[in-house]
């Protein structure tokens, strides 16, 4: 399968750790350099409006998706390609589902980790395929790995987790993994 349109979910907010940003801005530019489309969740603030920012400023296209409830929190960017205004989180989930051929997850919070959390659950059950990359940006994640595998240990994963979840190190492990 090409990859065109990959969704990123990550924070509105930068993190503590400037590598954060830097994978972010990382990210959008190379994903506009290679031709494909973000698809995001609409903001303008945080990792969010990083990476929206350097995918237009390399001449890509980024799409967002947001919530009405949002709106005043992570602030729409004015200045993508596209942006959907949408109801609730859950039409905003699955609206970016349908437009993205594959996702990467960045750092973020609790809304970052619902996001890969249903997508990870919709690929088990085979609602979808899509592959799904995890940038575990300065070990940001090396906590959820390792739960992630205490629930392989305690019997509560169908299936060897790694089948489902790419985990990457590094921005240009992340779109190799596309390969």
């Amino acid at each position: 399968m090409q990859f065109k349109h990959v969704a990123v979910f990550c924070g509105s907010k930068n993190g503590n750790n400037p590598v954060f940003i830097a994978d972010a801005s990382r990210l959008g530019k190379l994903m506009a350099e290679s031709g494909l489309t973000l698809i995001y969740g609409g903001g303008n603030k945080g990792l969010m409006g990083a990476i929206a920012n350097a995918v237009m400023e390399h001449g890509g296209k980024a799409i967002g998706v947001i919530p009405e409830v949002l709106l005043e929190w992570e602030h729409q960017h004015e200045g993508i390609t596209e942006l959907h205004v949408v109801k609730d989180m859950h039409i905003r989930k699955k609206m970016m589902y349908e437009l993205c051929d594959a996702a990467i997850v960045l750092p973020g919070g609790n809304g970052t980790l619902d996001e890969l959390f249903e997508m990870l659950t919709w690929n088990t059950l085979n609602i979808h395929n899509k592959k799904i990359i995890l940038l575990n940006s300065a070990g940001y994640y090396a906590s959820l790995i390792n739960h992630i595998e205490k629930m392989t240990e305690e019997g509560f994963l169908y299936e060897d987790w790694r089948k489902r979840l790419i985990v990457a190190d590094s921005v240009d492990e992340a779109l190799t993994s596309f390969d």
